[in-house]
Formats: structure tokens, C-alpha cells, sequence
């Protein structure tokens, strides 16, 4: 009964709100790409024949993440379960554009696919093509029509790195007379911290299945270097720099009025300003051609192959305006800016600088990573600093090189002693199969 009145109202939101979403549609590339497939099934050949021209018989584990910061969440899980599965295929889907491309560059596009919107016969027409042996949601991706119709077939759901962020807790907790018939049929949840784990039973998750595992970004490394670092390398010569990573709106404008003051403590530095959102690199390329800071855009590097890009000079921005290749950027740094943190947007992950030992700079506004910031901070390994006195933190965390590096040590070590996420998460995959197995094929 639940499912028919979600339904109803989806279709009543739907049909009252396409004229702005084919408006968007028209207008704007994120929000046509993958729509046939969202609304139809998967590209996907996967009970065929493999490359050796033998037939495909591998049982298929199918692993939903969103965007982008999920895709490089379960970049070790899913290397990790190739490894241990081998009788299996894993295949991921996304929902965003940005998180499609960095799935594929990371795992190959033969087994990337858009996952399909919350509407019965696209999720129908996915499982139709997948057959999947088990289900796992990367983080909090409970989509009542995705999960009955796993449930209907008999498909466990697994749930990795599952977390009930402050800003989502409230509306949670109204609701859980809703969710509690549809979360207390999840197999494995595996959480984040104990307070997400409390959060999930109250909602509905049955508390002996629910486990706390970590967090699966601690198992995150960074293990090759990308052509945007090892260009840095050779272009920034005697500088120090600066990355400002995951900015949102508003926080550019901050950066750019902080940065003279920077710089004129320390005349030797340059700054790698990188936007969340590609949709933005525009727009903020057009701040920077408006605020009189020398400047160039990564992608000119590219570009431009046949004229090699010139040294950075003292002073200068260089807008990261590539894909994939923040976290490996962020090992050249001498401090970090973490963005979506001087707005109310929640913050986002200080972690990929803390493997490098990066002295880190987060804003107020953290609460999607309040566990992971919160543990930094009991360390002394990450500060703090709102748009009026960012220039002023920066300041302080450049010019006394050896408390920076201790700082930036210990962030490390952080990083370092909440690892083995991805091994507990591995382990409660293989034994709901073997379940799964036991179940479906007896002896």
C-alpha cells in the first residue's frame, strides 16, 4: 500500500513538474545524459560472451554510487571484490554525469552504467538485464520501487559506508514510520560510525543486521600519480602551493579576497583553485577574469599541445578544470582548503589531503563529515576557519613550516589507524552470498 501511494505521488510530481524538468533537459547536458538509460536498461552485455569468446556465466554483484565522492569511496571495494570474487562480476551504476566519467576512467566503461530512475519498469528492465546476485548501495540510496523489486525477486541488498547525516537525521526520524517496512528487509548495512548505526535502527533497519565497518574513504589511496601533478610538479619550481579543493559557490569569492593577504606573507606561493561542480568551471572562470589575479586554466595544458605551458609565476591561480584528479593534486600541497564548508553545504572530505600528510583548513560548515572532522580535530590535525579570518589561519598554518608539517602529520595518522573498512566490508559481502547460495542452490 506504501508503494502505491510513493508511486501516485511520483507520478503526480512528475507530470506537474515536467515542463521546468524538459526545460532543463533542454538547456542544460547533466540533465539529458544517461536518460535513455535511466528510463529504459542498461548497455550492458553481460550473459553473453566474454572476450575470449566463451560464454559469460560469472554471477553479476551489481554496486550503486551516486556521484562522485561515492565512485572514489568504493574505488578500493570494488578493486578488492574482483580480487576476492572471482566466480562474480561487479558492475557499478551512477547517477550524475561527473561521477559516470570518473566510474568509467576508474573501473573501465564495459561494466559503468547510469542507474535507472525510481519508476517501476525502469527498475524492472535493470533487474530484467542484470539478474543481479546481490544489491549494494553505496551510503544511504533507498529507493522504495529499486528496493521492493530486489525484495520481490529475492535479491539481498547490502548497504556500504551507510551513514544519517545531522541535516538528513530530522527528516529521517518523521518519516520512519514509512521507511521501516522497506529497511527492515535490508540484508547487511554496514555504517559509517556507532552514531549512524543507531541513527539506522531507529529508522527501521533490524538492529542484527546492522554493523558498524568505518568508513571506506580511510581505505582510499591515491596509487598513481595524474598528468595534472606531474605537470605541477615541473611547473610550480620554487613554489609552494595552496589547493582550494571542492569549492562551492560563494567560497571562490572568499578565496579571491583572501589570496593578496596571503600571498603578501608569502610572496612564494600559487593556488590550485578546484570547483566541485564542472557545470561551474565557467562561471568561475569568468570570476577569475574579472578579479585581476593572473591565472590559467588546467585544461589548457591539454589543449595546447603544441605550445608547452609556461612556469607559474608567484602569485598566480591555476583552475582545476579537469576530472579525477583533485586527490592526487593534493600530495603537492603545502595546505589544503577543504570546500563546501564556508557555506551550508556540508562539507567535503578532508581525507584525500590527510593521506599525504597535508596540513588541512575546513570551514564551520562540516556536518556531512562531522565523524572524520571531529577525529581530526581530537588530534589536533585539522583547523578551522570561517570566511573572516581563512586569510588569517592560512597565514598562520604557511609561515611556521615545522608546526604545519606536525600538524599535517598527525592527520596522516588518522588517515593511517582508521583503515580496514573495505576488509569488513568484503567479508559480510562474501558470507550474504554464501547465504544467498546455500539458499538458492542446496546441496
Amino acid at each position: 500500500m506504501i508503494l502505491f501511494f510513493y508511486n501516485l505521488a511520483l507520478l503526480v510530481a512528475l507530470v506537474a513538474g515536467s515542463p521546468w524538468w524538459l526545460w532543463r533537459m533542454a538547456t542544460t547536458e547533466k540533465y539529458r545524459a544517461g536518460l535513455g538509460q535511466r528510463l529504459w536498461k542498461p548497455r550492458l552485455n553481460l550473459h553473453g560472451m566474454d572476450a575470449s569468446g566463451f560464454e559469460d556465466r560469472r554471477h553479476v554483484i551489481w554496486l550503486h554510487a551516486v556521484s562522485v565522492g561515492e565512485v572514489l569511496a568504493v574505488s578500493r571495494l570494488v578493486r578488492d571484490l574482483d580480487s576476492a570474487l572471482p566466480t562474480h562480476r561487479i558492475v557499478i551504476s551512477t547517477t550524475t554525469r561527473t561521477g559516470h566519467e570518473l566510474a568509467c576512467g576508474r573501473f573501465g566503461a564495459s561494466r559503468v552504467f547510469y542507474s535507472p530512475l525510481d519508476l517501476p519498469w525502469a527498475v524492472r528492465n535493470h533487474l530484467n538485464v542484470l539478474r543481479p546476485s546481490l544489491l549494494v548501495l553505496a551510503e544511504t540510496e533507498f529507493w522504495p520501487n529499486l528496493l521492493h523489486g530486489c525484495f520481490r525477486r529475492g535479491i539481498p541488498v547490502a548497504v556500504v559506508n551507510a551513514r544519517i547525516s545531522d541535516r538528513s537525521w530530522p527528516r529521517y526520524r518523521r518519516l520512519r514510520w514509512l521507511w521501516r517496512p522497506i529497511l527492515s528487509r535490508l540484508s547487511h548495512v554496514l555504517a559509517q560510525s556507532e552514531t549512524d548505526a543507531e541513527r539506522l535502527k531507529a529508522i527501521g533497519c533490524l538492529p542484527e543486521r546492522v554493523s558498524v565497518a568505518g568508513n571506506l574513504k580511510f581505505d582510499v589511496r591515491v596509487d598513481t600519480e595524474a598528468d595534472a601533478a606531474s605537470e605541477l610538479k615541473r611547473l610550480a619550481c620554487g613554489l609552494r602551493l595552496v589547493v582550494a579543493g571542492s569549492t562551492l559557490e560563494g567560497e571562490e569569492a572568499a578565496l579571491l579576497e583572501s589570496w593578496p593577504r596571503v600571498i603578501e606573507s608569502d610572496p612564494q606561493l600559487a593556488m590550485i583553485l578546484a570547483p566541485r561542480h564542472p557545470e561551474r568551471f565557467c562561471a568561475v572562470a569568468a570570476l577569475l577574469e574579472t578579479s585581476g589575479a593572473s591565472w590559467i586554466k588546467r585544461s589548457a595544458w591539454q589543449t595546447d599541445r603544441e605550445s608547452p605551458p609556461h612556469r607559474l609565476v608567484p602569485g598566480q591561480i591555476v583552475l582545476l578544470d579537469t576530472i579525477g584528479e583533485l586527490a592526487s593534486v593534493y600530495s603537492l600541497a603545502a595546505a589544503a582548503f577543504i570546500g563546501g564548508s564556508l557555506v551550508p553545504a556540508g562539507g567535503h572530505n578532508p581525507l584525500e589531503p590527510a593521506q599525504f600528510g597535508v596540513p588541512i583548513v575546513i570551514g564551520p560548515h562540516y556536518a556531512n563529515f562531522r565523524a572524520i572532522v571531529e577525529e581530526l580535530l581530537v588530534h589536533q590535525a585539522i583547523r578551522i576557519a570561517g570566511k573572516e579570518n581563512l586569510a588569517a589561519t592560512l597565514i598562520e598554518l604557511l609561515a611556521n613550516l615545522p608546526a604545519a608539517e606536525a600538524t599535517g602529520s598527525r592527520a596522516r595518522e588518522v588517515f593511517e589507524r582508521q583503515a580496514g573498512a573495505t576488509e569488513r566490508c568484503v567479508k559480510a559481502i562474501r558470507n550474504l552470498l554464501k547465504i544467498e547460495a546455500a539458499a538458492e542452490y542446496p546441496k
